[in-house]
């Protein structure tokens, strides 16, 4: 299985790939990526030279142009995409069916893969993408057991790719607007969920709150762990007492279920974190090598590695062992 790493800035990318990374992910600087947050991403110039430095080593790159194209305004994905191509990428990351449309009439021999934001999560939809399109590979959504996982991938004539580390949102991908009421900034459409403008912490007689635009997220208790302030995640007071009303702070780690997904036929499996820093991308992608390794040799799989990096130092497997229908 592939191991696809993200990266934030083309420091990271380098990291990246000096710690054994297959393949990397990354954006423009602009909102055509679902990571458009100040400081990160990458310029046309960076694009083409860190593609040119992954390649000298081996490593592919997939550039990830998904979010939402404006209608009646859509020349910043297309130049998106025209530039992406020129730069030589390995794949295009999309989203949205027209610049799908615009990139396989445009660039026919380049691949393209399917992002999770398209929310593409049963075999008629990945079927359409196939078949419209000639998408080679799919990321499925954060919202499918391992048993799901399986018989789509025998279904489907393209590649599926899963998350196996890091942030885990109410998995509404390409669908969420929860960012956009609090902000008024988009998460699908400006690719920013809870932008760090609209964070504030305070102390309040000993406690620290966190809230997001208007919004009180949550309040910690003296040495509590703190979690970013997301409204998925927030903590909320109700008639039935004060809890996690959608979904506990905590981060994916699927490192328990490798052998099941390799069972499963994945082709790849993806690593979240295009906003962390430098020292995360290198820690995760080596634990990640190592527990691939010892998986490919048959050794006990090193588990529970990266809690420290985990939001809330908590961790879960999601919906890969969900028994809910």
């Amino acid at each position: 299985m592939e191991l696809i790493c993200p990266a934030g800035t083309p420091a990271a990318l380098h990291d990246a790939v000096a710690v054994g990374a297959d393949a990397i992910y990354c954006g423009f600087n602009d909102e055509t990526n679902a990571r458009n947050f100040p400081g990160l991403n990458f310029s046309r110039e960076e694009m083409r030279e860190s593609i040119a430095h992954a390649h000298r080593y081996g490593v592919n790159v997939l550039v990830a142009i998904n979010t939402f194209a404006r209608a009646g305004n859509v020349e910043l994905w297309q130049r998106a995409v025209d530039d992406a191509v020129e730069a030589e990428a390995d794949a295009l990351i999309l989203a949205d069916v027209g610049v799908m449309d615009y990139c396989a009439k445009t660039h026919p021999q380049q691949r393209l893969h399917v992002s999770v934001q398209a929310a593409a999560a049963n075999a008629d939809s990945i079927r359409f993408y196939v078949d419209s399109f000639n998408a080679k590979r799919v990321v499925l959504p954060r919202v499918l057991s391992v048993q799901e996982i399986a018989a789509i991938t025998r279904e489907v004539q393209c590649e599926t790719e899963v998350f196996i580390f890091g942030g885990l949102c109410v998995m509404e991908e390409g669908r969420c607007s929860l960012s956009s009421y609090a902000t008024g900034k988009s998460p699908n459409m400006d690719g920013v969920c809870s932008p760090a403008g609209s964070i504030q912490y305070r102390e309040e007689n000993g406690a620290l709150v966190s809230r997001l635009g208007d919004f009180t997220i949550n309040k910690f208790a003296k040495g509590e762990a703190a979690a970013y302030p997301t409204l998925c995640k927030g903590r909320y007071q109700t008639d039935e007492g004060c809890g996690y009303l959608f979904e506990d702070p905590a981060s994916l780690d699927a490192t328990t279920m490798l052998p099941e997904l390799r069972a499963a036929g994945v082709a790849a499996l993806k690593i979240e974190g295009r906003q962390r820093g430098r020292a995360y991308i290198e820690r995760v992608v080596k634990t990640f090598k190592e527990v691939l390794s010892a998986l490919d040799d048959g050794r006990p799989l090193p588990v529970d590695a990266l809690r420290g990096l985990s939001e809330g130092q908590s961790n879960t497997t999601g919906a890969y062992k969900k028994t809910w229908r």
